[in-house]
């Protein structure tokens, strides 16, 4: 009895021990859920959906607005830091569209080209007075008034003439005895423009003009007034600006891919937007010498008959003109409503993944317009997805999600690091020493130190980054490279201190982009000053952790903070 006891209660006992085990909540698997809801409480971030470009760690109110802040969603879902998804129901109410870039032939071999008409500055010409004196009466009053050649447009008060006109009169009756002294005195009132005509008239009546009337040296439009009655006027003073308008310029820029297509002599068909149907003729006459560095272009115009005065100046035309050579060369098009404009930014949005509803910004450099496709000249590649409808609900998108968008460029910048080829981080370490001599004369206050440097570096970033890399980094890279030129080539321009500070906020914004992108091989500080740039705030890198503001120089030397060591 006693032994089938015990069986029985170590039966029990067991039972007790193995129900615990197979049903008993496993600690591991606690501490590990415990784990996964402290992480995710600590990477909850919280947006304002009036101001997504706030971001803070807890919630409370939109120190700009009050509104309560809405939670960011965490779920990145294998998503890149700028990267960001849209739902699938979201994306069908915007109608979302998108295509594959492609590259295309060029539209036989015709180039588009926009303008605007000006006025032919050959025919311009300027109205002065030919003696000093005071306006007594104005016959055109208004600019576009239109005036013949002879037409009186003023009358002035001249003493200096009244005693020329007296002196005609006297030498009048010596002229006999003193030929030479009359037409001397004849001769001075032609030079101020008074006709044979009113001369006999004066010699005739023996009587003085005491106010001389100005009449017009050509036929055309008052484009500009210059004086008003009353005022008192210097010989050679500007009274009136007139423009012929019977023919004007049609004014074009061409993309210096352009210009080998392009000659003096050739055809060229103009529309205007006023009269979309009334195209011309045209012969280019002049195209201009030199390039414009800051849009890559140069000007070509083309002289047009105006005599219905249907061309006003100032009107936006577009030309089209036949290229020079055939060419099978192939460009990158994509259609202008995938394109959205911020200022000098243009940007685009990308899908990486055509099976997934996730997208990313990427600002592109544009080319010339092509029918209704834009060129891209850098920022995306042959077999990229781009959105084409709905761009506008994508951009509104990235805001909410506090990505980097069309109006919150600044907004979480940062990608993954890339991985590239060493030999490709020691060509950026090179382009990096000129950046820093430009920060060191900025920190000095040394404009021309600083505009050297700026030439040195626009010298290295077209030398080097020339190494192989994948093609979703040469994308990258490209897009950044060029930007970098650019920004570096206008700074070398400037030459006041303060110009070139404020144009190596943003230099110091893309370089450090790049560097946090693609790294350099060593460790380098980047560092921020949060007085800079109006208060805005401003970074920089520098290879010595000590802070030398090249912002405010030695008004403000150390100034700063370091924000990350970037290895």
């Amino acid at each position: 009895m006693k032994k089938n006891n015990l069986t029985i209660v170590i039966a029990v006992i067991l039972g007790l021990v193995g129900g615990y085990v197979l049903f008993a909540p496993n600690s591991s698997h606690q501490a590990e859920s415990h784990d996964h809801a402290d992480t995710a409480s600590q990477n909850q971030k919280w947006t304002c959906s009036m101001h997504p470009q706030i971001m803070q760690d807890n919630p409370g109110q939109c120190p700009l607005c009050g509104m309560d802040l809405i939670p960011v969603d965490n779920d990145m879902g294998g998503l890149q830091p700028n990267q960001f998804s849209m739902s699938e129901h979201a994306m069908a109410l915007a109608n979302v569209q998108t295509t594959v870039v492609e590259e295309r032939p060029t539209d036989s071999n015709t180039m588009q080209l926009s303008g605007k008409i000006t006025a032919n500055e050959s025919l311009n010409s300027v109205q002065s007075s030919y003696f000093n004196g005071r306006i007594e009466t104005l016959d055109i009053n208004t600019t576009g008034e239109t005036v013949r050649r002879g037409q009186k447009l003023a009358t002035i008060y001249s003493p200096e003439l009244v005693a020329a006109q007296q002196e005609l009169l006297t030498s009048a009756g010596l002229k006999e005895t003193q030929p030479e002294l009359y037409s001397a005195v004849r001769n001075k009132l032609k030079i101020w423009k008074l006709t044979e005509a009113q001369i006999q008239s004066m010699e005739k009546s023996g009587k003085v003009m005491h106010f001389t009337p100005i009449y017009a040296n050509t036929t055309g439009t008052v484009i500009e007034k210059l004086v008003n009655n009353g005022d008192y006027v210097k010989a050679g003073q500007p009274l009136f600006k007139i423009a012929n308008l019977n023919t004007v310029w049609a004014e074009f820029d061409a993309y210096e891919t352009q210009i080998p297509g392009l000659e003096i002599g050739q055809k060229i068909t103009v529309s205007t937007n006023a009269y979309k149907n009334d195209f011309r003729e045209a012969k280019i006459t002049f195209i201009e010498p030199t390039l414009n560095t800051s849009t890559r272009t140069v000007l070509v115009r083309a002289e047009m008959s105006n005599s219905k005065g249907t061309l006003k100046p100032g009107m936006f035309v577009n030309g089209s003109v036949k290229g020079l050579n055939a060419s099978s060369a192939k460009e990158l098009l994509v259609p202008s409503t995938a394109v959205m404009w911020t200022g000098k930014r243009s940007i685009v949005y990308v899908q990486p993944d055509n099976t997934q509803p996730m997208f990313e910004m990427r600002e592109v450099n544009l080319g010339p317009l092509v029918n209704t496709n834009y060129t891209i000249l850098s920022g995306l590649q042959a077999g990229e997805t781009i959105v084409t409808n709905g761009t506008f609900t994508i951009d509104a998108a990235a805001q909410l999600n506090g990505k980097s968008s069309m109006m919150n460029h600044k907004a979480s910048q940062s990608m993954d690091k890339m991985v590239v080829p060493p030999d490709f981080q020691k060509e950026l370490s090179q382009i990096i020493i000129p950046y820093m001599s430009l920060k060191d004369a900025l920190v000095a206050g040394d404009p021309v130190a600083g505009k050297k440097a700026a030439i040195d570096l626009v010298e290295k970033l077209k030398k080097e980054g020339q190494s192989a890399l994948s093609a979703k980094s040469s994308s990258f890279w490209k897009a950044k490279k060029d930007l970098l030129v650019s920004m570096a080539q206008n700074l070398s321009k400037a030459e006041v201190l303060a110009s070139q500070r404020k144009q190596f906020i943003e230099l110091s914004q893309e370089m450090i982009a790049v560097v946090e992108l693609f790294g350099i091989g060593q460790s380098v500080y980047h560092q921020f000053c949060p007085m800079a740039n109006n208060n805005e705030g401003a970074g920089w890198l520098s290879f010595d952790k000590s802070i030398k503001n090249p912002y405010f120089g030695e008004v403000m030397l150390s100034c700063g903070k370091i924000i990350a060591e970037l290895d």
